[in-house]
């Protein structure tokens, strides 16, 4: 597919709420893929649509067990809480210590329409965290412990 401009600190687009996808037709299924296309070749393990400048609830995630879409996802419940670094796509070259849950449950549609319910911990729990703040536009810098970002 196509590889799309991510979009950085200062696009006031990362800062709006994203819209409920209501239909799942053929421009949201190339949103997805373009979306995959542009985190792998960002060496990214996350993206969401407003990082693309699309203001849907769509996100995209690959800690490694391949690509995971989730549309409008929802968090169900959290547990625990670990404090790691993290950066963004969308704030390149930066990085920050931040507080998430160590465990994680999410309900979401997925490309097919079906809604699935994803339980992650680790580094799958900050993913899905981080990117479903995106779509609220809230950034990772805004929840950073002070004092922790490295550039």
């Amino acid at each position: 597919m196509a590889i799309r401009k991510i979009r950085t600190l200062g696009d006031d687009v990362l800062r709006k709420k994203s819209k409920e996808v209501d239909e799942i037709n053929n421009r949201v299924l190339v949103l997805i893929k373009d979306m995959i296309d542009t985190m792998y070749e960002a060496q990214g393990v996350g993206l969401a649509a407003p990082q693309v400048g699309v203001l849907k609830q769509v996100v995209v995630i690959d800690v490694g067990d391949g690509p995971l879409c989730l549309i409008n996802p929802k968090i169900l419940s959290t547990e625990g809480e670990v404090i790691d670094q993290e950066g963004c796509l969308s704030i390149p070259g930066k990085q920050a210590d931040v507080a998430r849950p160590e465990k994680v449950k999410v309900k979401a549609l997925n490309e097919r329409g079906q809604e699935v319910v994803i339980e992650g911990e680790g580094l799958l729990a900050r993913a899905l965290c981080h990117e479903i703040d995106h779509l609220y536009g809230v950034l990772y810098i805004d929840k950073a412990i002070e004092g922790t970002e490295e550039i």
